[in-house]
Formats: C-alpha cells, sequence, structure tokens
C-alpha cells in the first residue's frame, strides 16, 4: 500500500471518529429541540461564522498555506517555513480579530440577509442575532487550528490534525448540554422542553469546542519544532506566493458560500426547512469526511512535494490512486443511503423532540443529497491539486460558473416543481457532481489520470459490486423486518438489528466481491492486513 493510502487511512480512522462524535452531537442537539424556531435558529447563526471558516480557515489559506509550506520545507528548509508560519499566523490573528468584531457588530444585517424568511415567526430572527454574536468568534479559534493543521500535515503528521475536530465535537456536546441546563432548569431532566435559554446554552458550548479544536494540536506543534514570533513583513515572497494562491481560492469559495446562502434563503421560509437539511446533510458530510477530506488531506503535500521536484508523472499517478481510492469507498456509502435513508434516519435522529414527521422529511433530503456524494468527495481530492499545479483560476471559473447553475435549479425545484427543501438538496447534489466532472476532464487534459477503458472497467466493477450487495442485504431485510415482528418482545431494538443487518451484510458482500473482481483496492487492503498479521 502506497504512503498515500496509508496516510488516507490514518486519516480516516481518525475523521471517523470525528464524524461519529459530530453526528452524535447534532443527534443530542436535535432531540433536545426538535426541528422548529430553535434548532433552526441555532443551524441559521452557526452557518454564518461556519461560512467564513469553509472560506479562510479550511478552505482557501489551509489550502494555499499548505502548498507553500510543503515547498518551503522541500526546497528551503525548516527556518525557511517557520518564518512563513509566524508571518501567516501574526496575519491571521490580527486579521481574524477584526473580523470577529465586525461580525458582531452587524450581526442584525448578516442575518437579515442571509435568513430573511426567519422575520415570519415571531423572535426567530431577533433568537439568531444573539446567537451569531455568541458563536462569531468560533472562526477565529478554528481559523488558527486549519493553519496549525496544515503545518502538521507538511510535516507528515495526520493523526493528531486529523483528530482535532472529535476534541471539538466531544466539548462541544458535553458543554453545550451541561449549559443548555445551568441557563435553563428543567423540571423533568429526561424530557426536557428547551426555549432561548437552552439553545445559548449550546451556543457557549459550541464555542468552547472551537477553543478545544485549536488547543489540543497545540503540543505536537511545539514538538515538531516550532515557536512563535510575531513577523510583520508584508513584501515577504512565500506570503505573496500564499495570496497569489488564496486570492483566486477566495473568490472560488465565496462563490461557492453564495451558494449555500441562496440555499439558506429559499429554505428559510420553511418552518424546519433548515433543520431538515442539516440533518440529512450531516450524514452525507460523514462519508465526504471520512473518505473525501481524508484522501485529499494525504494527497495534498505528496503532489505537492512532486510538483516542487517538477515529476508530473508521479503527480498524476497519485491523483489517479486517490481518486480510485475515493470511487471504491464513496460509491457504495452513496448508494447505501439513498437505498436505506428511512432506516438511518429513524435510528440516529428520531429522539425525543425529534417526530416521525421530521424522520420522513429528513429521510427525502438524504435521498437527494446521496446525488452530489461522490462529486463532493472528488472535488474534495481534486480542487487542492490544481492549487499545487499554480493553476487556482481553473476552480474558480468553475465555481463562479456554479453560482448561476444552483440559482436556476434552486428556482426550477422551489417554484416549477415545488418541492421544497427536497429540491434544495436535489439541485445540490446534481450541482457537486456538474461541478466534479468539470474539474476532472480539466486536470484530465493536463496530466496522465487513466484512459476511458481504464475508468470504464473500475466503476462497472464498483457499481456491480455495490449493486449486488445492497440488493442482496434490502430483500433480506424484508424478511428479517417480517420476522422480528413475530416477536413483540423484540420491536424496541428492531431499528438497531436492522442497522447492524445492513451494515455487516452490505460491507461483508462488497468486500468479497471486490476481492474476487481483483479490484486493486481490496487486494492493498489485504495485503495490509497480512502484513499487519504477519508481525504479531
Amino acid at each position: 500500500m502506497s504512503s498515500t493510502r496509508k496516510s488516507a487511512v490514518v486519516v480516516s480512522i481518525a475523521v471517523m471518529a470525528s464524524r461519529v462524535l459530530g453526528l452524535v452531537r447534532e443527534v443530542v442537539f436535535a432531540s433536545l429541540f426538535g426541528a422548529g424556531k430553535f434548532y433552526d435558529a441555532y443551524l441559521g447563526a452557526f452557518r454564518i461564522p461556519n461560512l467564513f471558516r469553509d472560506l479562510f480557515a479550511e478552505g482557501a489559506l489551509s489550502t494555499a498555506f499548505t502548498t507553500v509550506f510543503t515547498k518551503k520545507l522541500e526546497k528551503e528548509g525548516e527556518e525557511s517555513a517557520w518564518y512563513l508560519a509566524n508571518l501567516v499566523l501574526t496575519i491571521l490573528l490580527i486579521g481574524m480579530a477584526v473580523l470577529c468584531l465586525c461580525g458582531i457588530l452587524f450581526s442584525p444585517w448578516i442575518v437579515s440577509v442571509t435568513n430573511p424568511g426567519f422575520q415570519h415567526v415571531a423572535g426567530k430572527f431577533e433568537l439568531t442575532v444573539q446567537l451569531t454574536q455568541i458563536l462569531f468568534p468560533f472562526i477565529g479559534f478554528v481559523s488558527v487550528a486549519a493553519l496549525v493543521m496544515g503545518m502538521l500535515n507538511a510535516k507528515r503528521i495526520f493523526g493528531v490534525p486529523a483528530s482535532a475536530s472529535s476534541a471539538f465535537n466531544f466539548v462541544s456536546i458535553i458543554a453545550g448540554v451541561v449549559f443548555a441546563y445551568l441557563f435553563e432548569p428543567q423540571a423533568n431532566l429526561l424530557k426536557p422542553h428547551f426555549t432561548e435559554r437552552g439553545i445559548m446554552g449550546v451556543a457557549f458550548g459550541v464555542l468552547l469546542g472551537g477553543l478545544a479544536q485549536l488547543l489540543i494540536q497545540l503540543p505536537t506543534l511545539w514538538k515538531v519544532g516550532f515557536r512563535f514570533r510575531f513577523c510583520w513583513n508584508l513584501n515577504h515572497a512565500g506570503l505573496r506566493e500564499v495570496l497569489v494562491l488564496m486570492i483566486p481560492s477566495v473568490i472560488a469559495g465565496s462563490a461557492v458560500q453564495v451558494n449555500v446562502m441562496v440555499n439558506g434563503i429559499f429554505a428559510s421560509p420553511i418552518d424546519g426547512g433548515l433543520s431538515w437539511l442539516n440533518c440529512a446533510f450531516r450524514l452525507i458530510q460523514f462519508p465526504i469526511g471520512v473518505f473525501g477530506v481524508a484522501i485529499a488531506t494525504a494527497t495534498l503535500p505528496a503532489v505537492a512535494r512532486q510538483q516542487a521536484q517538477n515529476d508530473l508523472i508521479a503527480f498524476g499517478g497519485t491523483l489517479r490512486e486517490s481518486l480510485r481510492f475515493m470511487f471504491f469507498l464513496t460509491i457504495p456509502a452513496a448508494m447505501g443511503l439513498a437505498v436505506f435513508a428511512p432506516q438511518i434516519i429513524q435510528l440516529i435522529y428520531e429522539h425525543g423532540q425529534f417526530d416521525a414527521e421530521d424522520t420522513r422529511q429528513t429521510a427525502w433530503a438524504l435521498q437527494a443529497y446521496t446525488l452530489g456524494l461522490v462529486g463532493y468527495s472528488g472535488i474534495k481530492v481534486l480542487t487542492p491539486c490544481f492549487y499545487a499545479l499554480n493553476l487556482p483560476k481553473i476552480p474558480l471559473n468553475i465555481s463562479l460558473i456554479a453560482i448561476g447553475v444552483n440559482l436556476l435549479l434552486n428556482g426550477v425545484m422551489i417554484y416549477v416543481f415545488h418541492l421544497g427543501h427536497v429540491g434544495l438538496a436535489l439541485s445540490t447534489g446534481i450541482l457537486a457532481m456538474i461541478n466534479f466532472l468539470q474539474l476532472f476532464f480539466a486536470m484530465r487534459s493536463r496530466l496522465d489520470l487513466g484512459s476511458f477503458l481504464f475508468w470504464t472497467r473500475h466503476l462497472t466493477k464498483i457499481l456491480f459490486a455495490t449493486g449486488m450487495a445492497i440488493s442482496f442485504a434490502y430483500f433480506s431485510l424484508l424478511f428479517f423486518g417480517s420476522f422480528m415482528e413475530l416477536n413483540g418482545s423484540w420491536t424496541w431494538i428492531n431499528p438497531m438489528l436492522k442497522m447492524l443487518f445492513l451494515l455487516s451484510t452490505t460491507g461483508a458482500i462488497y468486500l468479497s466481491l471486490g476481492w474476487f473482481l481483483k479490484m486493486e483496492e481490496m487486494t492493498s487492503l489485504v495485503k495490509l492486513i497480512q502484513r499487519k498479521l504477519g508481525k504479531k
């Protein structure tokens, strides 16, 4: 197994733990507040600093900095790389302080633009403004955390930074629940009915979680040799290179965030719409994070080194391998979520204030989102590679085109087909696939990513194995469910048993067929396991 795949596996494990905790966080908050005014307000407020985080911290800045920092390490050594890190960190701290202050001061205007429909529900707009003011400093914590992650990844340390978001989720859950009960004590602890004060407690808990995401990485950063020094040199060549890569990425990322904001504007008049979409997208983000982000995180430092060495053949081979691995993992995930969405939503979310109608609405959104799961993961892998090749304008242009396409799709889904929040999820999925295909063919014209026959064979094997595995699980589930209903004393664990059955049978059949079809990813995995067992 290649070093890129090994790194991807390490990151996948860490990200999987983080995504599980993130899912637990959403489930806990959804069960405490249900889908409606209070949870919508929290999501609307959290989405605003989250947009800036995606734009600056975990998007443009992180990608541009990691690319340049890695090249500095390869060509000029640690002293030059650490100086660049201190310079960027100094500017980031000053910039985030100004941004957070402006965000707090202009929260009413921001909320009125991003969530206009909230004004139709009494108190919803005002609550969202207050929550936004509480949560805005979150961007400062996670921006610095993302920069630290870039340094550690460039030093080929992936586990700790990938686990940092687990600290965020864990602290957010514990602190959010504790603060909710402290801010709004309940007569019945097991059946709470929280309102404004409770959701404010959750917001403070999430803010504390953002700080934890930064702090957990600092000891490792210290061990690899980083020491912070205030630096100020706006003429530094490395800083200019980061900005040259970052500015088109910011514009491209802004296009993505405009799409997110447009979706929120369309969804804001639907009471519960943001909650249903968020819960569904959380499940889509799970495989995107575990597979797409993990593979992308491991791929970027590798291709950046290969580009620095002017080895485009190796660059293309690494990217081709990463995309193969991405398809191998995300296609079965997408098909499984689409087929078994109702059972998955019922098991995970239908608790407390989250009722059967919320489950039904969320399941429809999840099925619509699955159309874009593979596309989203592919975008995560491909986009940083354009920056490593100093071709930032390509994803920029594709993102700008996507704004018009997204607006058109949303309008058609809402006003022509009247699909409500499901239409918004559907347009998001379609747009992700369109963007991915544009990026893929743009990169394929510059690098050897494999022939049409190469990809046809690979995708046919995946689709066949996935179809057989899911079909067997689905038809077996019909018998399994009927059998369980005969014994009424077991009905309370039906959802859990169904989920365990689905995961075990589908996974086992898919992997077995992957081995039988001699898929490279499966044979590499088996060889790795054999080596590990041999060591024992």
